[in-house]
């Protein structure tokens, strides 16, 4: 589990098996099978290089993420959830839903065009998370939604630097998709 909340900037370094250089990440407590969300991914670490980490992605992540098939990119980096840490954003796992792609990023509004599919779990007020980052859902219209991103946010993720037509992450809320099943079943 993660929170959302960003612990640094990291930059692919190879891609098969993909290596994250990742400075401003605190890695000592962290072992070979440990998880870290990189780009809003869940993946578990294969080797500690000294300046990062290795990881397996695997076939299905590939086709249903976006982010980690390009070097020198920079990724979004938060280390697991630990009992009795502070859950600072919201409950996050690193299984992408969907990748939706910019509209545009102005005066800090980020509008995202999401897949047909996850409509249902996106409300006003609530939590997406979008490249491994919290956010607070400002407006759905149809496939669309805006997040307004405060500056710190823009400054320590990768997200300040979206462009139109970016693919990014996705991943609904935890308790909207259980809410969903629930449901369902009905």
């Amino acid at each position: 589990m993660f929170t959302g909340i960003v612990q640094a900037v990291g930059k692919i370094v190879r891609l098969t098996p993909l290596e994250v250089e990742c400075p401003g990440v605190d890695l000592t407590d962290v072992r070979v099978g440990d998880s870290i969300c990189v780009q809003g991914v869940c993946l578990t670490v294969t080797t500690l290089t000294g300046r990062g980490f290795t990881a397996d992605v695997s076939p299905e992540t590939r086709a249903v993420a976006a982010g980690l098939e390009r070097m020198g990119a920079g990724v979004n980096l938060e280390k697991s959830l630990a009992l009795g840490e502070r859950l600072g954003g919201h409950l996050v796992t690193g299984h992408v839903d969907g990748v939706g792609e910019v509209l545009t990023l102005a005066n800090s509004v980020l509008t995202v065009r999401m897949p047909r599919e996850l409509r249902r779990f996106v409300a006003r007020k609530g939590s997406i998370c979008v490249d491994g980052v919290s956010l607070t859902v400002n407006r759905v219209e149809g496939e669309l939604f805006d997040a307004y991103l405060i500056p710190h946010t823009q400054k320590v993720t990768t997200l300040g630097r979206l462009a139109p037509g970016e693919r990014v992450n996705l991943e609904v809320d935890l308790v909207a998709r259980y809410v969903d099943r629930l449901l369902a079943e009905r």
